[in-house]
């Protein structure tokens, strides 16, 4: 599907062309711009709610000026095109402060340019309005209102973890509470906090600065990504000696980020008493409210019947709260409506925006004594389960049954486990 512009033609110049370029991708709210180039063709690609979707097809012939531009915007060298290059700039577009990171790239065919938009003066969504569940907020805000521990967001990169974070701290800012962050760099602007943009070839790393703001008498630190075992150390000592902590780590779900703690060479027994919360997410798209499609009666039956049993009994807690008169031994009973993607002017391919999907581990007294006896991710997600945690796919089928989305989002975007 290719994204237009506008009904006009496309500019002719480099200026306008890339002009033009970042203004639509800002308009429809695209994470990156792709400028890439073949033999004998150009291109222009916006990753729009996590898809990529062709937005130009500039001529072959105002390549080379429309790298120049973006080189000279970024401040990078014009004339190196063998090595890769890093940069950054910052725009006005339609009146915000847009922050984008460039990467250069060479290839057989030409530099590609690759841009990621950061709205830098966006919103702090609530924890709510970011999908959320009212259980699941509970278990957030308890957890981060402690006076220490560290709570951890988990997830691949694009999955919003970073927005989740500051929504958390949007819940601490108050003027008694200093709070520090670091990141890499820092994408959303959050008054009263103290924000550092680590420049590794400075010196000035996730470690460094740490450490630093230590000595600043912090309250709550959020550390962008713990990317190694001296950064995790550093945020698990902190949340030992009296820190609220928050920070990212990459795993796939929530039980086997303690495990991977302990393989990054933290101690047993300092995750079993630094940790008070894990929580792993997912961005799915979400449905247009214009368009979207319910499906048949029959259809939404047979989907729901065919579930594994454990997921069906996931979803009663939802049967019994949407459905009150509902008895519990036949809430299934009960058949829910789900919707289908469609597509209209509204939306692309049926889908507009996105929301998270969220699966919660409290790190309570019999989840420590697994970590203390150096349990493998499997035993701990066991335990977890027969605690009330659900799986990704779990928490995704809920938001199914509220029309949020699509069963195609949840299953391409969760494994089942």
């Amino acid at each position: 599907m290719t994204l237009r512009l506008s009904q006009n033609p496309l500019p002719s110049t480099a200026l306008e062309l890339v002009d033009a370029l970042l203004q639509r991708a800002f308009e429809l709210g695209a994470s990156d711009i792709h400028f890439e180039s073949d033999a004998e063709a150009f291109r222009v690609r916006f990753r729009v709610d996590g898809h990529l979707q062709i937005a130009a097809h500039p001529p072959l012939a105002l390549r080379d000026a429309v790298v120049s531009r973006i080189k000279v915007l970024a401040r990078l060298d014009i004339a190196e095109k063998r090595l890769p290059q890093d940069g950054r700039m910052l725009l006005q577009l339609q009146g915000q402060p847009v922050d984008l990171r460039v990467s250069s790239l060479p290839t057989v065919h030409g530099e590609k340019i690759v841009l990621r938009l950061l709205n830098f003066s966006q919103e702090r969504p609530s924890l709510g309005a970011l999908g959320f569940d009212p259980a699941d907020q509970a278990l957030v805000v308890q957890a981060i209102a402690r006076p220490h521990g560290l709570v951890l967001i988990t997830g691949p990169t694009g999955s919003g973890k970073t927005l989740s974070l500051y929504s958390c701290l949007e819940l601490l800012n108050r003027v008694e509470v200093n709070i520090s962050t670091v990141e890499d760099p820092c994408e959303i602007y959050l008054p009263g906090a103290n924000q550092i943009s680590i420049l590794e070839r400075c010196g000035l790393t996730f470690a460094t600065a740490l450490r630093a703001l230590l000595r600043q008498d912090p309250d709550v630190l959020m550390v962008g990504e713990i990317r190694d075992a001296e950064t995790a150390e550093i945020a698990i000592q902190a949340a030992h000696t009296g820190h609220m902590v928050l920070s990212t780590l990459h795993t796939n779900d929530a039980p086997s980020t303690l495990a991977r703690l302990q393989h990054m060479g933290i101690a047993a027994f300092q995750v079993a008493s630094s940790i008070n919360l894990v929580v792993a997410q997912r961005l799915v798209r979400r449905l247009c409210v214009h368009c979207k499609l319910a499906e048949s009666e029959t259809h939404s039956r047979n989907w729901l019947e065919n579930l594994p049993p454990a997921d069906i009994a996931s979803l009663t807690p939802f049967f019994l709260s949407h459905n009150p008169a509902a008895q519990p031994a036949h809430n299934v009973a009960t058949t829910p409506t789900i919707y289908q993607p469609v597509g209209c002017k509204f939306c692309q391919k049926g889908y507009k925006g996105r929301i998270g999907i969220y699966q919660i581990m409290p790190v309570t007294a019999s989840i420590q004594d697994l970590i203390l006896q150096r349990s493998d991710a499997h035993a701990i997600a066991a335990l977890a389960k027969q605690e009330g945690m659900l799986t990704l796919r779990q928490a995704g089928w809920r938001k199914v049954l509220q029309g949020v989305t699509s069963t195609q989002e949840i299953v391409s975007q969760t494994h089942h486990a």
